[in-house]
């Protein structure tokens, strides 16, 4: 090849942007449980070898759960236990008390729920046995009854972040509240935008914040969407869209989950909300992160 055409290839390849990053089909399983409390999953998190997990729902009911894997996907997952996260005082549930939506487990083993309804975050031990208030802020009672912290997520320094399902107007950023040192601040927020809500929120290996949204069209149902964003002393970047499904492709996803795996593969686990409706059903679905 001439020079000339050599470094014409060059110059060409060096200007030609990276390849889009992408989330992969994996896997999805239908995951059953003979139980009336089982169902309304919107909150995940994974085991970080993908083996077990941890799912909270919207009747303040958690579930452990152990999955058997074959060929990388999902054979089979086998349910523990179904039961009640505590209260933090010895009452009554109510259900305006019990919409548990956000889940997050930091490095620490400390597991954070926030909740709707009554709008707050509680952390709980490592056995869900006993409940605490973190450092409570008035700015959560605002929210719309229905439409409190979805998302909640832990960074590796054991930083919460906890965002609303809405942001109040379509075009206003969604607020990213931070919980640091027993303190809550409001300085970071993502951009809005079509007519996603957001539902979930997790930090990957990489420390990048991945938020899954949902979009609702009575006739089509359901769609998702998942971004990723980064975060620097400036706050969080604009971010990318690494998945945009059609509608009904695993129904009403809430909860998600990343993990590594045994080639080091980042996987993306995600959980649908039933809704304790026969409609819909609890799907466990994955995609790999392909950079």
């Amino acid at each position: 090849m001439p020079r000339a055409f050599l470094w014409a290839a060059i110059l060409v390849a060096l200007s030609c942007p990276a390849p889009a990053a992408e989330l992969v089909l994996r896997d999805q399983y239908k995951w059953t449980f003979e139980d009336p409390n089982f169902g309304g999953f919107s909150g995940l998190s994974m085991a970080p070898d993908g083996q077990s997990f941890l799912a909270i729902s919207d009747r303040g009911y958690f579930a452990r759960a152990q999955i058997t894997r074959a060929d990388g996907g999902i054979a089979g997952i086998s349910t523990d236990a179904v039961e009640p996260l505590p209260l933090v005082r010895d009452r009554d549930p109510v259900e305006f008390l019990m919409d548990a939506e956000g889940l997050a487990v930091a490095p620490d083993g400390t597991i954070y729920v926030s909740y709707e309804g009554h709008h707050r975050v509680w952390t709980f031990d490592a056995d869900l046995t006993k409940a605490n208030w973190t450092h409570t802020w008035n700015f959560f009672w605002r929210f719309q009854s229905n439409s409190g912290l979805e998302a909640l997520a832990v960074d590796a320094d054991g930083t919460v972040y906890a965002i609303p399902e809405r942001s109040g107007k379509w075009e206003r950023p969604f607020p990213v509240f931070r919980y640091k040192d027993d303190t809550w601040d409001d300085a970071l927020s993502i951009p809005r935008s079509k007519r996603f809500l957001v539902v979930g929120a997790d930090f990957g290996p990489d420390g990048k914040l991945y938020v899954l949204e949902r979009d609702f069209d009575i006739i089509n149902q359901f769609k998702s969407r998942i971004r990723r964003f980064s975060l620097s002393e400036d706050g969080f970047d604009q971010g990318e869209t690494l998945l945009e499904t059609k509608y009904s492709v695993m129904e009403n996803a809430e909860g998600i989950s990343l993990w590594t795996d045994a080639s080091g593969q980042t996987i993306v686990t995600l959980i649908s909300d039933d809704n304790f409706l026969g409609l819909l059903s609890t799907w466990v679905t994955e995609y790999e992160l392909r950079e």
